[in-house]
């Protein structure tokens, strides 16, 4: 599969994030796991990351390809929204909802809609909403072109994912539901360090960014503390605003006492 062309298929996860970089960090396991069983994954980056402290969106880019490719995503796609200025605002509402149709997703990952950076939750709130749109039969929507948020000629049918979920990474928040990525940890890990350009020793950003040899402690620590909440290794934390159904009690994982 094209990494900016679907075809007929649609996907089964879509992850949708402010910057290249964010979903390694926040799901990157959880899309390999999800890769890894055949399910068909795909990342949206609202922004080309220009105003990056380090490196340059043509670095990221290229560091985007490289992380899609380990973690098995088979669609990726960055929209031209300013970097540092991800706003919730009509124009940008159309863009993603013109994705969210043409990628069909049943399942669509968004970030926390709290946290220290104005992008990450403006984003989530931007992609919500964006959802509700795209599933309005009466709005006109066309394809994006490739790595830009202009629509081309063409109107593509309603849809809104199944499920919408909210990783809380970034955000100290108790999850609903956390996912094993034990067997995953190390993919995920190597899909973040491929942004040499954000990750590797260096003068600018150094009172911002950890040293190298510390990002393997600190991905470790995180995904070893949400892994102790599920009785795990490793995993990555979710939140969902739905009541959970349970069919089978026998069937509820992680033990009481």
């Amino acid at each position: 599969m094209s990494p900016n062309k679907l075809g007929a298929q649609a996907l089964d996860i879509l992850a949708l994030a402010a910057h290249r970089d964010d979903v390694e960090q926040t799901c990157g396991g959880t899309l390999l796991k999800a890769a890894q069983n055949g399910q068909r994954t795909g990342i949206l980056d609202l922004t080309q990351g220009e105003m990056g402290t380090r490196g340059t969106a043509e670095d990221r880019a290229k560091e985007a390809a490289d992380a899609a490719k380990i973690l098995g995503v088979g669609w990726r796609r960055a929209l031209d929204i300013p970097d540092g200025r991800v706003e919730n605002i009509w124009e940008n509402r159309l863009k993603v909802a013109a994705v969210i149709r043409e990628t069909k997703p049943r399942v669509l990952i968004l970030p926390y809609w709290k946290g220290r950076h104005p992008d990450h939750y403006t984003a989530s709130i931007l992609g919500y909403e964006a959802c509700f749109l795209a599933g309005l039969a009466k709005l006109e929507l066309g394809p994006q072109n490739s790595d830009v948020g202009q629509s081309t000629s063409g109107s593509l049918p309603p849809h809104r994912p199944f499920k919408i979920i909210y990783a809380t990474l970034y955000y100290d928040i108790r999850p609903t539901f956390v996912v094993d990525i034990s067997d995953q940890f190390e993919g995920k890990l190597a899909s973040i360090m491929a942004y040499t350009s954000q990750f590797s020793d260096q003068e600018a950003g150094k009172d911002l960014f950890p040293a190298h040899d510390e990002i393997r402690a600190r991905v470790s620590a995180m995904a070893c503390f949400y892994g102790m909440l599920g009785g795990v290794t490793y995993a990555e934390p979710f939140l969902q605003k739905e009541v959970g159904l349970v069919e089978d009690l026998l069937a509820i994982p992680v033990k009481s006492i």
